[in-house]
C-alpha cells in the first residue's frame, strides 16, 4: 500500500524502540549492570557504550540524545521523550520529528521503496509502496517461521535480530498482518508463543 494506518497511534513509539534495538545491536547503547538486586528491565538505565557514528542521520541523533542526558533515562522513558509523549516542556527537545518521512526517504534513497502520490477522497498524500514484493514476503516468512516452525522456546538462543523484529512487530501493532494467511490453529498458536515472549 505504501502507508501506515492513521489509526495506528503505536508505530511512532515502535519506531522509537526499533531505533533505540539498532543502537544496541550495533555497539553503541547497553542497559545498566543489574547489580546485586536484580533490577528488572523496565528498571535498568539505558547507557552509551560508545558514541561513534553510525553513518545513519536518525541514529546518530538518538544517540547523542542519550549520550548528553545525566542521569540515564529507563527505555519505556527515552521511546516516549524520542516520540515527544513527555508532560516535562524542559524535555520536548528529544522529540525526533518527522521520523516516518525520514525513514521512507532513506528507503527510497536505497531502493527499496518508490515515490507515489495517491487520491485519499478529497486530497493527494504521499506514499511510498515497496519496489519488490518479495523481500516482504521473505520477512513475513521468516517471522511466520520463528514462531512456528523454527519455535525454540526461549528468547536467549533465538536470533537477536529476529527477535526484536518480532517484539516490536507485536508492540506496534502489525505483527497481525504477518499473521493474517495463517491457518486458524497456526494463528492461534504463533499469537500465544509472541504473548509468550
Amino acid at each position: 500500500q505504501g502507508y501506515t494506518s492513521f489509526w495506528n497511534d503505536c508505530i511512532s513509539s515502535g519506531l522509537r524502540g526499533c531505533m533505540l534495538i539498532e543502537l544496541a545491536l550495533r555497539g553503541r547503547l547497553q542497559l545498566e549492570a543489574c547489580g546485586m538486586r536484580r533490577k528488572s528491565l523496565l528498571t535498568r538505565k539505558v547507557i552509551c557504550k560508545s558514541d561513534a557514528p553510525t553513518g545513519d542521520v536518525l541514529l546518530d541523533e538518538a544517540l547523542k540524545h542519550i549520550k548528553e542526558t545525566q542521569p540515564p533515562e529507563t527505555v519505556q522513558n527515552w521511546i516516549e521523550l524520542l516520540s515527544g509523549e513527555t508532560w516535562n516542556p524542559l524535555k520536548l527537545h528529544y522529540q525526533l520529528r518527522n521520523v516516518r518521512e525520514r525513514l521512507a526517504k532513506n528507503l527510497v534513497e536505497k531502493g527499496v521503496l518508490t515515490t507515489e502520490k495517491q487520491n485519499f477522497l478529497l486530497f493527494d498524500m504521499t506514499t511510498h509502496p515497496l519496489t519488490n514484493n518479495n523481500i516482504k514476503q521473505r520477512l513475513i516468512k521468516k517471522v511466520q517461521e520463528a514462531v512456528l516452525d523454527k519455535w525454540v522456546n526461549d528468547p536467549h538462543r533465538m536470533d537477536k535480530r529476529l527477535l526484536a523484529l518480532v517484539y516490536l512487530a507485536h508492540a506496534s501493532d502489525v505483527l497481525e498482518n504477518a499473521f493474517a494467511p495463517l491457518l486458524d490453529e497456526q494463528y492461534d498458536l504463533a499469537t500465544k508463543r509472541v504473548r509468550q515472549l
